[in-house]
């Protein structure tokens, strides 16, 4: 396991266009997903540790904001070097973690490099401006992904609060981790 942190990317970045498989083989786009106030779309997989402990949140996440955020997760990783990370194991995932939202895959790992996503998860929280998509937040969940119930810094959630209250996107946004994307 490779630890990386997400890069820097500037507030306002438009979102790359996509139109990416889930696992039952329905193509979703980016214009998909731009009739709520946000979008949150997230760069996991499957196997990584950091992506395993992200799942329950980001889940209890979409059951608190669904009305006003879009949720998506993508999975670019290579699922020759990591079986788990297929279809068959995102189809697994969903069944098993009860992931509610979208769960798309990256097989050619465009998407992924579009957004210059680093790690699992990597994550994107996008404002909806006139029919596109600008980024708000880039960042971490929070300042504890081992141990949920020791969270001081909710910083995924503080970042929708603020965008659904109409303020300006967070000074404080503390880069993601994760283990490395696995690409080809």
């Amino acid at each position: 396991m490779s630890l990386l942190y997400s890069t820097q990317l500037p507030e306002g970045w438009e979102a790359a266009e996509f139109s990416l498989p889930t696992p039952t083989g329905k193509e979703l786009s980016l214009k998909d997903f731009i009739d709520k106030k946000g979008t949150l779309i997230i760069f996991t997989c499957n196997h990584c540790p950091y992506a395993q402990a992200a799942w329950p949140t980001l889940i209890e996440l979409d059951e608190k904001f669904k009305e006003n955020i879009n949720f998506v997760a993508i999975n670019p990783n290579d699922d020759t070097v990591y079986p788990e990370d297929s279809l068959e194991g995102m189809k697994d995932a969903i069944k098993d973690l009860g992931i509610p939202f979208p769960y798309l895959r990256d097989e050619e790992q465009e998407i992924a490099k579009a957004y210059d996503a680093q790690c699992t998860p990597d994550i994107y929280l996008f404002k909806t401006e006139k029919k596109k998509l600008k980024l708000y937040y880039h960042g971490r969940i929070n300042d504890n992904w081992q141990d949920s119930e020791n969270v001081t810094e909710k910083n995924l959630e503080i970042a929708i609060e603020s965008l659904l209250a109409g303020e300006d996107p967070p000074d404080n946004q503390p880069l993601s981790m994760g283990c490395s994307i696995k690409w080809k």
